[in-house]
């Protein structure tokens, strides 16, 4: 997670260096474009390790056994040099067809006219079976540049493990407020004795957490414009909990929470077992569960009982190139990968739980436990409207977001004053992009 970031950063200042060599066109014509009867070759890139690369290739193969003269090119990468190699390509308008996507960087080819609006290609792509709101995660200024493959949502990860061996009850999640966690964090690190702590520290890799505190206090991390809307007095609030829940000794103190942060996430005080609640994606369960050898369950957020702030966040979007000379092949191809009941049993949840309620529905039988609990959680919950995709410039956010809780930590800046700088600096960073 953390080279993730580091390379976002650096990703977007490669993309504002090249932007003015980026394709002018907005969408292609689209609508119009019929299959070709003749053989068309199809390249498709994505990120991510061995067994999606081997999943994704056999998903190709039944797609090519389909569509005899379709032939479909993989290009996979891993994360740090998959975005370099695409800015290298779009630049050099030699894109490949169909594209895996990143909500971070979405806005930012959409706005440049790199991608093309699907709703162009309907005649060949269905939409039918996904949430309305699921895929309006991946609109863009009222057109459809991304089609969500998987979809996670913000979680209270428990060890019940770690309560049941301290005697303290796992909190009712359909009631709780963000001062009963804290309590019962006291409650485990008295009981943990100074090896084990209540909860483990918000604030890092936490922009999930912070459009919640922000959207439960009645407004949003970013307006539709891409402004940066959040109300001051709520992250105020934001830095204070995090503040206090150190000072009232419910998470580590500030050096042990640093050295966590600072890891991978099989690293965090949730996996090692030092902390019994964290903040995670639904999706991360699995490779919680797995490094930590314990037994956790995903609760609701506190705080959700008074207001709703629960939303879809797409794993990653299906796009294509703007300037893909096959369009109407690349739409059939995303087809296949959003609504082939044979491609999902090969994928099931590698790139995240099924956005297509139908599909979701058709590979529950073959989850493990732990996939299978983070795929219910997305039906416990009740979410709303999603908030606006990342804009252009914003993708610096968890590296000042750190920083600043970092000050709040070492009393280096009051809340009010780590908030306010938050702000300038965030917007200062999206205004240079624009």
């Amino acid at each position: 997670m953390r080279s993730r970031h580091v390379h976002r950063v650096a990703w977007a200042v490669l993309l504002t260096v090249i932007a003015s060599l980026l394709v002018a066109c907005s969408s292609g014509p689209g609508g119009d474009d019929e299959l070709s009867a003749g053989p068309v070759t199809l390249r498709f890139t994505w990120w991510g390790a061995d067994d999606r690369h081997k999943r994704t290739q056999q998903v190709i193969d039944l797609f090519q056994k389909k569509h005899p003269n379709i032939t479909v090119r993989g290009e996979f990468k891993d994360w740090n040099s998959y975005w370099d190699s695409l800015a290298t390509t779009v630049a050099a308008n030699d894109a490949p067809d169909v594209i895996q996507m990143d909500e971070l960087y979405l806005a930012s080819y959409a706005q440049r006219g790199a991608l093309l609006d699907l709703n162009t290609e309907k005649k060949y792509l269905n939409t039918g079976d996904f949430d309305a709101k699921a895929l309006a995660t991946g609109a863009v200024d009222g057109q459809q540049y991304g089609l969500p493959v998987g979809l996670g949502s913000y979680a209270l990860v428990a060890n019940t493990d770690l309560l049941a061996k301290y005697n303290i009850p796992l909190p009712d999640d359909n009631t709780w407020s963000w001062d009963d966690l804290k309590k019962i964090g006291e409650q485990v690190s008295k009981a943990g004795g100074g090896s084990v702590w209540g909860v483990q520290s918000p604030g890092f890799s936490d922009t999930g957490g912070l459009q919640i505190w922000a959207r439960q206090a009645g407004g949003s991390l970013f307006d539709d414009k891409g402004k940066v809307t959040i109300p001051p007095d709520a992250l105020t609030r934001y830095f204070s909990y995090i503040l206090d829940l150190a000072r009232d000794g419910a998470a580590p103190p500030p050096s042990i929470t640093i050295e966590k942060a600072d890891g991978t996430l099989n690293q965090t005080a949730v996996a090692t077992n030092t902390a019994a609640f964290g903040l995670c994606w639904n999706t991360q369960l699995t490779a919680l569960s797995a490094a930590s050898g314990q037994k956790l369950k995903l609760l609701k957020l506190p705080g959700e009982a008074k207001a709703h702030a629960e939303y879809y966040k797409p794993s990653m979007f299906w796009s294509v190139s703007a300037r893909s000379k096959h369009p109407a092949e690349a739409a059939l191809l995303l087809d296949f990968l959003a609504n082939d009941a044979d491609a999902a049993k090969v994928m099931l949840t590698d790139r995240g739980v099924p956005a297509n309620l139908k599909i979701r529905a058709a590979i529950d039988g073959s989850l493990t436990d732990t996939d299978k609990a983070a795929a219910d959680y997305l039906n416990r919950i009740t979410v709303s409207d999603p908030p606006r995709v990342t804009p252009n410039g914003a993708s610096t956010i968890e590296t000042i977001l750190k920083r600043h809780v970092e000050d709040v930590l070492f009393d280096r800046a009051k809340p009010d004053q780590a908030a306010k700088a938050f702000i300038t600096e965030l917007q200062a960073d999206v205004d240079a992009a624009r």
